[in-house]
């Protein structure tokens, strides 16, 4: 638990002024008073404010450090936003108030069977509990520490509140890869701490104490807590990390999405190499055969133009209305984290990803808003084409005929025939070679190649993987004398020597490799 400091409400509470008639003297006598009101609830024992005026939470006046932290989050300031709106009271003020919602607690409670200002706003009991029997045990030999949930597996939760149609972040959350878990993460240290919501946090220096974090074996998911501070942050929307940063060290998403991003010796495979696609830092470079523009490679998303980064794309915000009467009809908050996402018949986002890459199929809003694309057509037209480049380009460096995401001599392309003959190339422990330097790019930039590359169909830097694939193309080709490509491919490889790096290389290349 977090030191305890002590803030003015408790120190002294009121005082007793005694006249003494002894040569006319005045004694001033100060009685301390406890530092929590009766609660208006007292069957929940939810207490609430101790000054619902000046905001100082009952929890607040030991927990001085959390007290004015909250201060500066939106939950401080929930019940003003319905007092804006008073027609919307009757069905939002649970939400907006300390009640039984986001608690274990089964019948109505705090606000909602009490209706007393104590109760405004989403203070520290709506994770924690109440905290009556806290702070009576306290210097009693039973203290009970209401601990809050991280879970977002269970009831109890961020997701009590943050859902329904006007903000589904916990139906969208749980459509989203950062739901699942690994479940033996003793056997996979070095993964636990993306892959379980706990050792997160505690890679994170993250100390406080929750219901999960001592219970062996109960992973848990990338939940609300995980990325978002319930205690309040300096970032933006209570997160724990700023989204704005170019720093992989200070960037909230590339703590995890940049492990990976080139090859080491006998590991020639990316995992979670995102975020040094998008800056322009990933893959193997062979020396000479690697050219870029250095204006493109560190220019595409990750410009003044998408101040966001990552989330500039993955986390859109978008309103769905009704075609027919053009009402209001859902709110999507962006937490799929995918940046276009498939749509259903009402135009509503989807954890579905297998729909097809067109203008109305998906949703491209996050490319049309930011004002780089002019439509949905021209921004699928220019994704779709950048692919299938990618596509012509890895398939001459390997196809995986089995869907096995391992290179084999029985599959296509360059590194097929290197297993077949020169199968000593991997795992030399030495050095990278350039067949593991080729798998290492086909699997990071290559589309639909590899589960841990990344994945982006070239949308996070098409140039930086333009110019990886062909120049371990060209390497491959020179060092083990491998056949030319096909002449389509030789053309496009020639198109983008010339300069289409800048984007003047149009439409898609379709070649079959099957002589390979």
């Amino acid at each position: 638990m977090p030191g305890i400091s002590l803030s003015r409400p408790t120190k002294l509470a009121f005082s007793l002024l005694c006249a003494i008639a002894v040569g006319g003297c005045e004694e001033i006598v100060y009685v301390e008073r406890p530092p929590f009101n009766p609660p208006p609830d007292l069957a929940s024992g939810f207490l609430g404010y101790f000054n619902a005026e000046t905001k100082q939470t009952t929890c607040g006046n030991c927990h001085a450090d959390f007290q004015a932290s909250w201060m500066e989050t939106a939950h401080a300031a929930a019940w003003a936003t319905l007092d804006a709106e008073p027609s919307k009271q009757a069905s939002c003020n649970g939400c907006h108030t300390v009640s039984e919602r986001g608690n274990t607690l089964s019948t109505a409670a705090g606000y909602n069977a009490v209706a007393h200002d104590a109760y405004h706003d989403v203070q520290c009991e709506n994770c924690h509990g109440p905290g009556l029997q806290h702070i009576e045990g306290v210097g009693q030999g039973q203290l009970i520490r209401p601990l809050a949930k991280i879970s977002m597996l269970e009831d109890a939760n961020c997701g009590e509140c943050h859902s329904g149609i006007h903000q589904p972040f916990a139906e969208e959350w749980a459509q989203s890869a950062h739901a699942g878990f690994i479940t033996s993460p003793a056997s996979r240290s070095p993964c636990n701490t993306c892959h379980d919501g706990r050792a997160t946090l505690v890679a994170w220096g993250v100390d406080h104490n929750y219901v999960e974090r001592d219970q062996p074996n109960n992973y848990q998911p990338v939940a609300c807590a995980v990325c978002h501070n319930p205690h309040g942050s300096p970032s933006s929307k209570q997160l724990r990390f700023a989204i704005n940063s170019p720093d992989p060290a200070l960037n909230l998403c590339m703590k995890c999405h940049l492990r990976r991003d080139e090859p080491e010796d006998a590991r020639p495979t990316p995992h979670g190499p995102q975020g040094g696609v998008l800056l322009g830092q990933a893959g193997y470079r062979p020396a000479v055969y690697f050219a870029y523009d250095s204006a493109l490679i560190f220019g595409t998303h990750a410009t003044d133009r998408n101040p966001k980064l990552c989330a500039g794309c993955h986390v859109g915000r978008f309103t769905v209305t009704d075609a027919a009467t053009g009402n209001f009809a859902f709110q999507s908050t962006g937490h799929l984290f995918r940046p276009i996402p498939c749509l259903d018949a009402q135009g509503k986002p989807t954890g579905d990803d297998s729909c097809a890459y067109t203008a109305t199929a998906r949703s491209w809003r996050t490319c049309t808003t930011s004002g780089c694309h002019g439509s949905a057509a021209a921004a699928a037209n220019v994704f779709n084409g950048a692919r299938d480049r990618l596509e012509s380009l890895a398939a001459v460096i390997w196809v995986d005929t089995d869907n096995d995401e391992s290179v084999e001599a029985t599959d296509q392309g360059y590194l097929a025939i290197l297993k077949a003959t020169r199968a000593a190339e991997w795992g030399t422990n030495l050095m990278v070679t350039p067949a593991e330097g080729g798998e290492f790019n086909v699997k990071l930039c290559g589309p639909e190649r590899y589960e841990n590359g990344d994945g982006s169909n070239g949308a996070h830097n098409i140039f930086l993987c333009q110019a990886l694939l062909q120049a371990s193309i060209n390497q491959l080709k020179a060092v083990y004398g491998l056949p030319a490509p096909p002449a389509e491919v030789q053309e496009l490889l020639d198109r983008l020597r010339g300069g289409a790096n800048a984007g003047a290389v149009a439409g898609a290349v379709q070649v079959s490799y099957n002589r390979w």
